[in-house]
């Protein structure tokens, strides 16, 4: 099914190109395909840095002077993660893309780490395959949602609100979180500029907390926590601040997974879903990763 790639193939590390080298060659894999984010350089480089991505140990497919394609892998204590893997839309179906899943786990394995995550987009038939023939096994379903600002104005649920410094939002999240999606650790959030955070205590007694990122036209990466009370009703009161607050930015969140209490309140606000990805895992996890 996977044929074996030309001899002329070669996999380099991607430490050996320039960061706009790595963006061209990245998003000439993406123009056909079912969500195709793009990205420029500066995006690319600070998904680098924020994900943990070892330059080192990724891989960029070459045939002669042509990229063929491209792989990234993050590494972290114990786990490692595979992203952005693409291939040149005429190069598909010729072996590029399991030579460069192999080599991305090879290197995983030489730096000592056997357990490997990632996400596949759902209805990705070709790569899902991949993935389970290489021993990858599903964890679970995510959900990628989006909230367009509104022109009416959110009123706030009536609520003691109180707005966390990024030191107080992140000692909130803290580190002992279990299996969580890569984008989602907590090492992916302390990487993040521009980390705040909300305590809500609602007059029932509900209390919790939501901790995001504002970038300039965007809020995302949302941490969130209901200690007391019903998670969705928690969730609409957390989004009824935040959007009062931010009503001109655009809302991306990524990886919700599919059985979150907290989902009614996001629907109930306005969020869409984009799409769907599938977790899936590869080897024993680590116990700091306790499955669902």
């Amino acid at each position: 099914m996977y044929p074996i790639p030309s001899a002329a193939v070669r996999l380099i590390p991607a430490s050996h190109f320039s960061i706009d080298e790595l963006t061209a060659i990245y998003n000439q894999t993406r123009v056909d395909y079912l969500v195709p984010m793009p990205m420029n350089a500066a995006r690319l480089a600070e998904y680098i840095r924020i994900y943990d991505i070892d330059l080192d140990h990724s891989l960029v497919a070459v045939e002669g002077d042509a990229l063929r394609g491209v792989i990234m892998l993050g590494a972290r204590d114990e786990r490692s993660w595979i992203t952005r893997l693409g291939v040149l839309p005429s190069t598909r179906r010729g072996g590029v893309g399991e030579a460069l899943m192999r080599g991305a786990l090879e290197q995983s394995a030489m730096i000592g780490l056997d357990f490997t995550m990632l996400e596949v987009i759902k209805n990705n038939t070709p790569a899902h395959q991949l993935f389970r023939k290489l021993g990858f096994y599903e964890i679970g379903e995510l959900l990628i949602l989006r909230r367009p600002p509104l022109k009416q104005l959110v009123e706030p649920v009536v609520a003691d609100a109180r707005r966390l410094e990024r030191y107080e939002a992140l000692d909130l999240v803290g580190y002992d979180r279990g299996a969580q999606p890569w984008t989602n650790q907590s090492e992916s959030l302390n990487h993040a500029q521009e980390i705040s955070g909300l305590r809500l205590a609602l007059p029932n007694g509900s209390c919790g907390w939501l901790v995001y990122q504002r970038q300039k036209f965007t809020l995302t990466h949302f941490i969130y926590k209901t200690e007391r009370g019903d998670p969705a009703e928690m969730a609409y009161a957390f989004l009824s601040h935040l959007h009062h607050q931010y009503p001109r930015l655009d809302t991306h969140i990524e990886n919700i997974q599919l059985g979150d209490p907290h989902l009614p309140g996001f629907y109930k606000m306005g969020y869409v879903e984009s799409f769907r990805r599938i977790e899936m895992w590869r080897g024993t996890p680590p116990q700091t990763l306790v499955p669902r």
